[in-house]
Parts: structure tokens; C-alpha cells; sequence
């Protein structure tokens, strides 16, 4: 039996076992040889070489298309950025990753049409290594589907989201707040602060041993399932946020179940329907804000912002710009989110969108 016949055998059985107290254990088990064959196989497709796409993450954030052929990636990202990527009406027209750049609230957005996705990808059909290569390096991922047939809409979407799970990518999720610290001796010890019901503390133990952990400390901060702590042993899932993008609109009869699709936009590529929506939804969705700077006794710059992440403090500005300033770091004053204009702030501080900071550098 080779990996994905096991593979198969692994997923009828634990579909077929109906989860309860008397199966955990043995569906625990189950994933984590799952878990196991799965990363298995990964590392043997990869060993195999393959085209690879060297691709240089560039501009403040980088989102990619991923789709089955001919949805029209190559349309919406013509759409939506300066690129010139190849467009027809047939399936495969995108044989390489073509890269485009959009220019949205002071942000250079770095965007990514690949070769479409197809059932099997995390197996290696299809370029199917290649092209979920190039998804890991993605702060968004745009998953495209056909709206025009409810049905196939449904059936890509649901492929495309069981694929990317496959090769270890979580989308829309946060990473499990699990702490495991591994150790030389004393077994395993785990704890919670709050009440597990997805999973016993006997079952977390019993899982860590499925993976050669007989000795370590686990902290469980949440309300974790089976998979979840799965997935932290494993360390290596990719945690990213996504949209889904419902094209070809304006051919479609109902559009209606798009609305049940959480985080999905109906667009139309062709008549351009949406797309500055679709911009605004994918600005928000990398979480990016702009931060102005402002010289002691100056004007602010409101030309070109500094574009970074929510949660940036000033500290983190600091160390962006160059290393010492962090180091001779004084204090900053905030206009805009501050309690008043011109507040006096330590490296702490949060910022908000459109903050305007002015730092104040020197040796005490």
C-alpha cells in the first residue's frame, strides 16, 4: 500500500467513526498518522524537484490568486494592477506566476495570479507543489470561483479550501494559544486554565506520545480540538487570512449564494463590477494601516505614508527605520489617535491609521 492509499484508508475510517468518549483516543490516533503521512508525502514530492518559481516577495504585503483554470484570475488582476498578464478562454493560459502591483491608500500591494488550482494539488497534480509553494510566502490568499453555476461554485470552493488544509495552510484562523516546552525527563504535564471540551487532558498526553513527545510541559490557553494540537506539534501550518471572490457576475443567474459565503464579494471582472470594492476588501483584510512622519518643527509628509501592520508600535517604527533609533529612543509625540494633539508617547504606544508621529532620537 503506497502513502495516499493509507492516506485514503486513514480518512474513510475516521469518517466513518463516530466521534464520542470511547472513540477519542482511537480517533486521535487516526489524525495524528494522518498528520504524519500526510508531511510524509509532502517531502517526498518535494525531493522529487519540479519547475519552482523563485519568486521575490517586493512592495508592503503580498496577496495571491488561487483558483481552478479559467475563472478569470488573469482578468482581475489586470483589473486591479499594472500587470499584462495573458488572458483566454481556455483552461491553463497562466503557465507561469505573473506578478502585478497595486497601488491602494500609499501601499505598493504585490499581487499574484498563479497556474490554476486542481483537485489533487496537495498531492503534486497539477504543478500542484509548485504553485502551494508559492501560497506560503502570501499574506492574503484570494481563492477565485466561478459564480455563474451555484454548484460548481460550490464544488471549487470546497476543493480549493480542502487542498489548501491538506498542505497545511489555516486560513481565516489564528494559531491555537498551546505552549508545548519539551524536556529531558519527568513525562508529560499538561494543564489548563480554562474548561477543554473538544478534547481531555488524557487525550492531549495521548496525542504527544503519537508523536514521540514523552516529555514536556503543555499550557493550554483555549478551548483547543484534536486538530488544533495537531497542528502545534506539527509547527509547521501557515496561518493567513482570506477572501473569496465570486466572478463572472454579470453572467450568472442567482448570486444569492455567495451571501452565505463568509468574507466573499461578487465581482465581474469583465465590467469591472466591484473592483474598487474588491481593493478596499483586500486592504482591509491584510490588516495594513499608514503612518505619517513628521519632523521636529515641521510640516508631517502626507505624501507617502509608511504602510505597516495593526498593533505597530512606536518601537517597532524605531527598529523599521534604522536600529539606533530604537536604541537613543526619547520619546515620540502622536497626532490622531492620541488623547490630544501632539501627545508625548513612550515605544509602547499603539498606532492607529493615519497616526502622524514624531520621534524624538538622541543621547540622554
Amino acid at each position: 500500500m503506497d502513502i495516499q492509499e493509507e492516506i485514503k484508508k486513514i480518512e474513510d475510517e475516521i469518517r466513518n467513526t463516530k466521534y464520542n468518549k470511547a472513540t477519542q483516543f482511537h480517533v486521535g490516533k487516526l489524525k495524528a498518522k494522518l498528520a504524519k503521512l500526510r508531511e510524509e508525502q509532502k517531502k517526498k514530492a518535494v525531493g522529487k524537484g519540479g519547475l519552482g518559481y523563485g519568486l521575490k516577495k517586493e512592495g508592503d504585503a503580498t496577496a495571491l490568486f488561487v483558483g481552478f483554470p479559467s475563472v478569470g484570475k488573469s482578468t482581475i488582476l489586470n483589473k486591479i494592477t499594472r500587470a499584462d498578464s495573458k488572458i483566454g478562454e481556455y483552461d491553463f493560459t497562466t503557465l507561469t506566476v505573473i506578478p502585478g502591483v497595486m497601488e491602494y491608500n500609499g501601499a505598493k500591494i504585490q499581487v499574484l495570479d498563479v497556474p490554476g488550482l486542481v483537485e489533487g494539488a496537495a498531492e503534486g497534480k497539477g504543478r500542484g507543489k509548485e504553485i502551494l509553494s508559492v501560497v506560503r510566502n502570501a499574506d492574503l490568499v484570494m481563492i477565485i470561483i466561478d459564480a455563474t453555476d451555484h454548484e460548481k461554485a460550490t464544488k471549487q470552493l470546497k476543493i480549493i479550501q480542502d487542498e489548501l488544509h491538506k498542505a497545511g495552510f489555516r486560513l481565516n484562523q489564528n494559531p491555537p494559544q498551546v505552549v508545548i516546552k519539551k524536556k529531558n525527563m519527568g513525562g508529560i504535564s499538561a494543564g489548563s486554565a480554562i474548561k477543554l471540551t473538544k478534547i481531555t487532558i488524557d487525550g492531549v498526553k495521548s496525542l504527544m506520545q503519537e508523536f514521540k513527545i514523552n516529555n514536556a510541559d503543555v499550557t493550554i490557553r483555549e478551548n483547543i480540538s484534536q486538530d488544533q494540537l495537531i497542528d502545534v506539534i506539527m509547527g509547521n501550518r501557515i496561518y493567513v487570512p482570506a477572501i473569496v471572490i465570486g466572478n463572472k457576475v454579470d453572467a450568472a443567474k442567482d448570486i444569492e449564494f455567495l451571501k452565505k459565503i463568509k468574507d466573499c464579494i461578487p465581482v465581474s471582472a469583465t465590467r469591472g463590477t466591484n473592483i474598487d470594492k474588491l481593493k478596499s476588501m483586500i486592504w482591509n483584510k491584510l490588516d495594513l494601516i499608514r503612518i505619517y512622519m513628521k519632523q521636529v518643527g515641521k510640516a508631517p509628509d502626507m505624501e507617502e505614508p509608511m504602510i505597516v501592520k495593526k498593533g505597530t508600535t512606536i518601537k517597532d517604527i524605531c527598529i523599521k527605520i534604522h536600529r539606533e533609533f530604537d536604541e537613543y529612543f526619547r520619546f515620540a509625540r502622536v497626532w490622531g489617535s492620541s488623547k490630544f494633539e501632539g501627545q508625548k508617547v513612550g515605544s509602547s504606544y499603539v498606532l492607529k491609521d493615519k497616526d502622524v508621529i514624531e520621534l524624538r532620537i538622541g543621547k540622554q
